[in-house]
């Protein structure tokens, strides 16, 4: 591990996972997770799987009149897909102002009123809902930084309102930042009306057709997903959050994948129809069971393997981290057994997951199971997972099954052979 490359490799990816403006689309796509789920549960509710005789859809229309209790749920889509783009936009530049440790809200909120301008309105005068959703993220996550970076260079510069000693500190923040956002939001609106004049049509038309749809064509290619499996589980491996790492660079590529899925699956399209196979929840639900490295399957595969010696520290490692792994908290068992830098696990670590991507994929994409349709909380246990993320199809959860048996049958050769190589330092060290 002494070997240069390496020692570079986990340098140059620490630097890019501690990275100010990629920490700051990190946190900024946290931050509205659980709108995002809301609106996925919301979709999934308003297109409830039938259970047999028994109907929830019918029942419900019978009690509340033909599709009336729906609206419900459609108010929820409006309020969190459907206005993803807003969220992000105020969501990344308040956490970016924050690690400038510069007023966040004045940031987040500007940049929100900046994005506003530049959404092309309707025939009837209206904001076009298409641009305030996920077609918009590319646009709110440059917009986002650009503001916050011009906004941090005004206020360094001291070209704020400064107010007498005494007053509130709320009401001297809002003036600090209202010359700022004079200059911001003018110059935002010379920039839109110059993108109009000359194009004739918005920034959001031009950002979605030179970036972000080539960008999302790519991602929802197998290549694709095998590349993003590798380099999670890659990172990991030298004591990296690969999750986090990568998650600010797919996050953008992917939401807008999943939330094309969903929305289509709340008109009235069936989940084997809906266009996009690579999703994150994709990834959550059927590669990164127990999280990274399919690690359920790791625990399964040491209890299988070490069923007599009750205080084996692998079994021990196991059972401590077993709870935790049920929803997909792995911390314990990759760094308690450890998989951390340990090159017995380097291969199934990677190769588990890199098999499941190809697995999953083709089982999707050949119509054999459903397409996901709604993301859920990355805790969600593995059989509950997929039988939700599909829209409420038992073929979730078959796949979810196959794939953890492969993924046993993967790591029991090298439990094996962890096992042997502990034996043998012992008998080595007496």
């Amino acid at each position: 591990m002494n070997n240069k490359f390496m020692q570079k490799f986990i340098e140059i990816a620490g630097r890019i996972g501690s990275q100010r403006h990629l920490v700051a689309i990190r946190d900024g796509f946290v931050s509205i997770m659980p709108l995002i789920i809301i609106g996925s549960l919301a979709v999934l509710i308003n297109n409830f799987p039938d259970f047999g005789n028994f109907s929830l859809v019918e029942m419900l229309n019978s009690i509340f009149g033909e599709g009336k209790w729906q609206v419900v749920g459609g108010s929820i889509w409006n309020g969190t897909f459907a206005v993803l783009g807003l969220l992000i936009s105020f969501s990344i530049a308040y956490n970016l102002a924050k690690s400038y440790e510069i007023d966040g809200l004045s940031s987040g909120l500007i940049s929100a009123a900046a994005f506003i301008m530049l959404v092309p309105t309707t025939a009837d005068g209206g904001l076009n809902f298409a641009w305030l959703g996920a077609q918009g993220l590319f646009v709110a996550i440059i917009l986002s930084m650009l503001v916050t970076e011009f906004f941090r260079f005004l206020i360094n510069k001291n070209i704020t309102i400064k107010m007498p000693e005494g007053v509130p500190e709320g009401v001297s923040r809002s003036f600090s930042a209202l010359i700022p956002a004079i200059i911001i939001l003018v110059l935002v609106g010379l920039f839109h009306a110059f993108v109009s004049v000359f194009s004739g049509i918005s920034i959001f038309e031009v950002i979605f057709n030179v970036i972000q749809e080539p960008l999302q064509g790519l991602g929802n290619t197998l290549p694709a997903a095998i590349i993003v499996a590798f380099l999670n589980h890659l990172l990991w491996f030298f004591g990296l959050h690969g999750t986090n790492i990568i998650g600010s660079v797919i996050e953008p590529v992917y939401l807008p994948l999943i939330e094309r899925n969903a929305d289509l699956f709340q008109k009235g399209m069936s989940a084997f129809d809906v266009p996009n196979v690579v999703t994150k929840p994709f990834l959550d639900t059927f590669v990164f069971m127990g999280g990274s490295g399919t690690t359920i399957a790791l625990l399964i595969a040491v209890f299988i393997v070490i069923r007599h010696e009750k205080n084996h520290p692998y079994r021990e490692v196991a059972k401590l981290s077993a709870p935790a792994g049920l929803f997909n908290i792995n911390e314990p068992v990759i760094f308690g057994l450890p998989i951390v830098l340990n090159p017995i696990f380097l291969i199934p670590f990677i190769l588990v997951p890199v098999t499941l991507t190809i697995i999953s994929y083709f089982a999707l994409s050949l119509g054999l199971v459903p397409k996901t349709v709604a993301i859920l909380p990355w805790t969600t246990p593995p059989i509950l997972s997929g039988y939700l993320v599909t829209g409420g199809n038992v073929r979730g959860i078959i796949l979810q099954l196959f794939n953890l048996t492969i993924a046993v049958l993967l790591y029991i050769p090298f439990i094996m052979a962890g096992v042997r190589s502990m034996r043998e330092k012992i008998g080595g060290q007496k």
